[in-house]
């Protein structure tokens, strides 16, 4: 009897998971897109309708983080130089992040399929506005996503010095739930966005076009491997302590974001652990809870990586202006990527709005395969701050150890 209670909440929660109906979505419009291409390309206004909404909450997304995590720095100022520091730190990290995932992306060619891409010879048919060349002030006069990230660095630095700080920071964070927690809802919708894009992606271009999605996958994979083994890895290395021995170390809050695909519910025992291994109390407090909404180097291998992915799925060429241009907007706005269920897209949305090039359209196409690439994506952010958590200690020489402190304990 037990056995089959077991099985049936096995079954449940199957059932109640997203990832298994956006699985359902691809597969069905898959099917359409080979069996009856006609009527699958008239499931493009399904793809687009999700996007469409999802586009909603760019400004107020981009607003409420970027204007929160600026006046949040005032709290930052208690710890002095050590707040700085991690501030310099995650830039720096986080940066390089997002020039490998570029740098990748340019070199393995995961979205091209063959010279012509997806044989779209002008990308420009999936935006509402004429084509013209790119100038840095038509970029700020033209699109509003940039505009909304300019008023909110001020909004956020007059907060800052504020005496209204606490209260203002009190609306704005009641502010930003309720926008996640819509956003939250909407995302039980991607299942008709992945139906829409796949089956018009296949129904137009043929069952061809999975195969970069593969490739994007195995890429993205492969790049947190050699980022968190070469990269971080490196960075541990000149404080004479290995990744390897780190990474076991924390082997089982590893297992935990493998499981949620978030970060945030092994965020208690690495804290514990950093602190066990050695890092002062008041180092882990200030680092690991910041480095959840601004160092997120999975993320930004992700997003920077996802750019490029979709301008070679549309044969779109990008101009090392315009590739600096991306670098510029994700070193601010991946900064809102913690741990929230659709604000990847966000950024994606909002990035591709702002250089105005690559057809948004293409986020669609993406809502197949992101599920799989989550866990790769907190795996890689929950190890990078650990790391960044143990730079920062040593270097302000707050680390302390007593023997081994990799030494297992009763955590």
């Amino acid at each position: 009897m037990e056995n089959v209670k077991k099985k049936d909440n096995i079954y449940i929660r199957v059932i109640k998971n997203l990832t298994f109906w956006v699985l359902i979505a691809i597969l069905a419009g898959l099917l359409l897109g080979h069996f009856a291409p006609a009527t699958a390309v008239k499931m493009k206004v399904v793809g687009d309708t999700f996007i469409d909404i999802i586009k909603i909450f760019i400004a107020p997304i981009i607003f409420i983080t970027i204007v929160l995590g600026i006046s949040g720095m005032g709290d930052l100022k208690k710890v002095g130089k050590i707040g700085i520091k991690s501030l310099i730190y995650f830039e720096i990290v986080t940066s390089i992040a997002l020039v490998i995932g570029i740098v990748v992306g340019l070199v393995i060619k995961p979205g091209k399929i063959n010279k012509e891409g997806l044989n779209i010879q002008d990308a420009s048919q999936f935006i509402n506005t004429p084509k013209k060349e790119f100038s840095w002030w038509h970029f700020l006069q033209d699109n509003v996503t940039l505009q909304v990230l300019i008023v909110a660095i001020i909004v956020g630095i007059i907060l800052n010095y504020s005496r209204h700080r606490e209260v203002a920071v009190s609306f704005l964070s009641k502010c930003s739930k309720v926008v996640f927690i819509a956003l939250k809802y909407i995302m039980y919708l991607a299942p008709l966005g992945a139906f829409g894009g796949i089956a018009y992606t296949v129904g137009k271009f043929g069952v061809v076009t999975l195969m970069p999605l593969g490739k994007l996958m195995l890429t993205v994979y492969v790049t947190m491997f050699i980022f968190i083994f070469f990269i971080l890895g490196s960075i541990l290395r000149y404080y004479k302590i290995s990744i390897v021995k780190f990474i076991k170390y924390i082997r089982a809050e590893l297992l935990i974001v493998l499981g949620t695909s978030s970060s945030e519910a092994a965020l208690p025992n690495l804290m514990e652990k950093l602190e066990h291994m050695g890092c002062s109390k008041a180092v882990v407090g200030l680092v690991v809870p910041t480095g959840y909404s601004f160092n997120l180097d999975g993320t930004s291998i992700y997003l920077s990586m996802a750019i490029i992915f979709l301008a070679q799925l549309y044969n779109v060429h990008l101009s090392l202006g315009e590739i600096i241009t991306i670098i510029g907007l994700l070193m601010v706005t991946s900064k809102g990527a913690a741990g929230v269920t659709g604000s990847g897209f966000i950024i994606l949305a909002s990035t591709l709005t702002a250089i105005h090039k690559i057809p948004v359209e293409g986020l669609a196409f993406l809502l197949g395969v992101d599920k799989f690439m989550s866990e790769a994506r907190a795996i890689t952010n929950f190890i990078g701050n650990g790391i960044a958590t143990i730079v920062i200690s040593k270097s302000e020489k707050e680390f302390v150890t007593v023997g081994d402190p990799f030494e297992e304990n009763t955590l």
